[in-house]
């Protein structure tokens, strides 16, 4: 009944597995025939404290007991806290904007970028440079700044200009000109592949961007919020963007963007804005997250947990030469390379139908996330039946 209704009233904007989830218990989820899945995708990077979690929950009914929303007409103490909270965790002298998603955090960054570029300049500045096989959002201009060309549909354009793509953080160099206001890269592009880029030449590129006063941006949608390991991956590249964006795991499953950024005065009232962004409901949330894997952080426990987690990927990656390449990513991001995309689609068919989720990246790049808190039992349980999905399709 579920596939028919569905089918019938939603726009079919996705291929969906025909699944009926009605519980979940930190990596583990349950469908409405009572069968269990071991969850290594946490809702692509976006449960981050894993499912049902009662700290998160409780603050949700405690704060939905009083005020949900009442718009950004007035000032939101969770919000502000959980801006306190971003600033003290980032190590950055910096502002937020919430918004309500990840495209819409990028959406706000090249707006910063346009009016630094306008404002900052004798003459203007306001391309953008990002790199093929990135993803910055599903919006018109968002959609526009993702390099690849097949998100580049003919029937929503035509797009905004003033964005290109180059292969390669060492090709971004040559294509800079007097209108270029700034650079926005994922430090491990994560729908393209998993694929992490060189630090050295991350923090090259930084220090010739920061001499030339043109803004760096940060796409931390995925890798942000411990996702590898640290707070940002920023952290972990050592470097200090202008701009960095969040969401996904933010709210640890309730909808929340952020923009952080230097530029702290950057905006006035009335240059940007959002009804829902930063409300009561989804910043008592977050806060309560950041507490969460800030004391996973601080325990040792999330260091541990990454560990494990990819001493069981890499036995899987060895024990299956024949069917993967290379085993890829950071921290609780990861991939492993397939041989080809048909034998891609097999594994994630055999793994649900083993009971443990995983997602595609790329043409080629089966993908894991985990959520962070997730147990060294459901790592092993969940593990073992992706073994069990592998030699099922050899």
């Amino acid at each position: 009944m579920l596939e028919q209704i569905d089918k019938d009233y939603v726009l079919h904007t996705y291929a969906r597995n025909y699944v009926n989830f009605k519980k979940g218990v930190n990596a583990t989820l349950f469908d409405d025939q009572d069968k269990d899945y071991i969850d290594f995708t946490s809702g692509i990077a976006v449960v981050s404290v894993g499912h049902g979690n009662k700290r998160v929950a409780d603050k949700i009914y405690e704060q939905v007991s009083n005020i949900t929303h009442i718009s950004n007409l007035y000032a939101i103490e969770p919000q502000a806290m959980l801006a306190k909270k971003l600033a003290e965790l980032s190590g950055y002298d910096i502002r937020t904007f919430f918004s309500n998603s990840g495209a819409e955090a990028n959406e706000g960054a090249i707006k910063i970028a346009r009016k630094y570029g306008e404002t900052k300049f004798k003459n203007k500045k306001y391309k953008v440079l990002t790199l093929e096989n990135s993803f910055h959002g599903r919006t018109i201009t968002t959609v526009k700044a993702t390099g690849q060309e097949s998100m580049h549909a003919s029937h929503f354009s035509p797009y905004p200009d003033g964005f290109s793509y180059k292969n390669a953080i060492k090709d971004l160099y040559s294509s800079i000109d007097d209108e270029t206001v700034a650079v926005m890269i994922e430090l491990v592009q994560g729908e393209g592949g998993v694929q992490p880029f060189d630090k050295q030449e991350v923090q090259e590129l930084a220090k010739f961007l920061k001499e030339k006063e043109i803004l760096l941006i940060i796409d931390e949608v995925q890798t942000g919020v411990y996702r590898t390991g640290e707070f940002l991956a920023s952290n972990l590249y050592e470097i200090e963007p202008d701009i960095i964006t969040l969401a996904k795991g933010l709210g640890g499953g309730v909808p929340i963007g952020a923009v952080l950024t230097k530029h702290k005065d950057i905006f006035s009232p009335g240059d940007h804005g959002s009804t829902f962004g930063g409300n009561y409901l989804v910043t008592t949330a977050a806060l309560e997250v950041l507490n969460i894997l800030e004391e996973h952080k601080d325990a040792g426990t999330l260091d541990e947990t990454m560990i494990y987690f990819n001493d069981k990927l890499n036995e899987i990656y060895k024990n299956n030469s024949e069917l993967f390449t290379q085993n890829v990513g950071l921290g609780l991001i990861k991939g492993l390379r397939v041989k080809d995309a048909d034998t891609l689609a097999a594994i994630i068919k055999s793994a649900f139908e083993c009971g443990v989720l995983v997602l595609k990246a790329g043409k080629n790049t089966l993908r894991l996330l985990p959520p962070l808190t997730i147990s060294k039992e459901e790592m092993n349980e969940g593990f073992k039946r992706l073994q069990n999905a592998l030699d099922k399709i050899k």
